[in-house]
This record gives structure tokens, sequence and C-alpha cells, in this order.
């Protein structure tokens, strides 16, 4: 469990907080670059794709016939049945904030209670597709604020290594579904590899992650699937990469360990040796002959065993096995 000075609860609220506000920014980077995908596409949209990448396919098919654009717009942005929904990731992250009014700033919390209550006002016609990059972009900007404000006002003492913590956790496992979405569930006709649509789609995908100007600061010139992907996974200058995020993930439950003389977290480090050893030892070459979606698969399984690992020792969940632990022992 925590020290004595951060109440478990409190611990397990900043660190849930921090992730449902990532997922929303993240999920909204989804939407965002499928529609840009689509809009590109000759031909049909395939909006199923996501409702596939998030293995929400039973969830989806009980509230809708189809997977249209709006069918699912609807299911990610607005609907309050949908734990997954934006406006339910948002209100989640808001009642985490709650219960944590006497450990954060008024800052940070007028600023979920705002975002939230902008979110919960949309209609029906305010998720059109005509609207959507628009939108999807405001929710990025809302989030993004949140990010700068618990930055500049959150105390830094345990509650911030668990903010950062959650944070990360879920900005690993969102980088792999964003380059999932690309390469695997809208890759195009063997034709159009290397073409300008193909270029035009990894460009987009970049600028969704925000790494379109870090990118060219590495590769000046060209773009093919393995440079793009090769940043978004292995780089680790890049703070939105997953190699970035597992350093971080290591190096703060090292500092939560030592500084705070926390017991637990020996579970969750032993899996971040293992994905560390993978993301540093690998290149995207030999990744991409074995299969990008299986190693995107892979790392979001043994990512959810980082979290369930983190919930076993500082939360009090009762177990740390996850299906993840499970496929891997297998």
């Amino acid at each position: 469990m925590t020290t004595s000075s951060l109440l478990s609860r409190y611990a397990e609220a900043i660190f849930w907080m921090a992730r449902y506000v990532e997922r929303a920014e993240n999920l909204a980077r989804i939407l965002d670059v499928h529609e840009s995908f689509s809009r590109d596409m000759r031909g049909g949209q395939n909006w199923g794709a996501i409702v596939q990448l998030y293995a929400d396919e039973e969830a989806f098919s009980a509230r809708h016939d189809e997977a249209s654009t709006e069918a699912v717009l609807e299911f990610y942005i607005l609907d309050e049945t949908h734990p997954g929904s934006i406006v339910q990731l948002v209100k989640a992250a808001r009642e985490n904030a709650r219960s944590l009014r006497p450990l954060i700033s008024t800052e940070m919390w007028i600023n979920l209670n705002t975002f939230y209550n902008r979110v919960r006002a949309l209609r029906p016609e305010d998720v059109a597709e005509e609207r959507i990059a628009r939108l999807c972009g405001a929710i990025k900007e809302s989030c993004q604020s949140h990010t700068g404000i618990t930055e500049g006002t959150f105390y830094r003492d345990e509650g911030w290594y668990f903010y950062q913590l959650g944070r990360l956790l879920e900005r690993a496992d969102q980088t792999t579904r964003l380059v999932d979405v690309k390469y695997h569930l809208l890759m195009p006709s063997p034709e159009d590899l290397g073409s300008n649509l193909d270029i035009r789609q990894w460009n987009a995908l970049l600028r969704s992650a925000a790494g379109y100007h870090a990118f060219r600061r590495v590769h000046p010139s060209g773009m093919s699937p393995a440079k793009a992907s090769s940043f978004l996974l292995l780089n680790p200058l890049f703070p939105r990469s997953v190699a970035s995020c597992i350093d971080s993930m290591d190096s703060i439950l090292n500092d939560l360990r030592a500084l705070y003389r926390l017991r637990g977290g020996a579970g969750a480090l032993e899996v971040l040796d293992e994905l560390r050893a993978v993301y540093h030892d690998r290149s995207i070459e030999s990744i991409l002959q074995r299969g990008l979606h299986e190693h995107l698969d892979w790392t979001q399984l043994r990512l959810i065993d980082v979290g369930a690992a983190v919930g076993h020792d500082f939360f009090g969940y009762e177990t740390a096995l996850t299906e993840g632990q499970t496929q891997a022992q297998a």
C-alpha cells in the first residue's frame, strides 16, 4: 500500500483521473485521424474499423444496427451508456477529481468541471462528420489545458508520481492503437503502398499524434511506413512514443520506491523490463517482419499487466493476474 501521507484511495483516484483524460484525448486523436483517412480514401468509409480497434463489437451492436458514420461518432462521443465514450471518460475524470478536492488545485477542478459541462452539452448535430475535425481539435485542446494546469499547479508529492504513471500508461497503450489504425485496419491496397495517398495518411497520423514536426527533425525528407511507425513506437526522445513512455514509467516507479519507501511495484517493474528489452533491442524491420499488428497486440496486453500490477500493489486490487499474463505464459 501507499505511505500514510497519501491514502491508497487518493493515489488510485489520481492515477485514474490522469488515465481518463489521456484516454479522452487519444480517442479524439484516433477519431480525427480516421476522419482524415476516410476523407482521402477512394470509395466507401470504414468507421467500423474503430469499433474493431477497441473490441467494442458486442456493445456497439447492442445499440446500433450498422457501423455508420453517425452511429460510430455518437457511440464514441455522446453515448452516456457507453463507458468508453468521451462524455463518460470526462465525467469519470471529473468524479475522481471531485474526490481529490483536498489535494488538487482549484484551477484543476474548474478546468475539468468546465470541460465536462461542454461535452455534456453537445448535441447530435455537433458530431456530424463535417464538424468532427473541429470538435476533436477542441477536445484535444481541453485535455491539453488540463495537462498544462496540472503541470503548473499540482504539488510534487507521491500523488504527482501516480498522476504521471497513469498518464504515461494510457498514452503508451493509445499510441499502439493509433499506429494500428493506419497500419492494420486502414492499410491501402498493395499497389498504393508508398503512393501519395499512403504518404498523406502517414502525415495525417503523425500530425494527429502531435509528432509531425518532431518527425521532420529526425527525418528532414522522405516518408515511409517503417520510418513513421519506428518514430511513434521506438524513438526514446519523442514523448508520445511507446519507448519513451515505457522508460518514463520505469523511472517513476523506481523513484516512488526510493523516495517514499514504497514496497510495491516490483511486478510492474518486471513487466516494464520485458517491454524495455523489446523496445530497445528490436529494430522496426524485425518488428514488421514478425508482424506489426501482433506486436502491438502483445504490447497492449503487457501494458494491461503493468496496470494490474500497480493496482494490486498500491490500490488493493485482489489480483495482478490478467489476460495478458495468462497469454504470455501460455
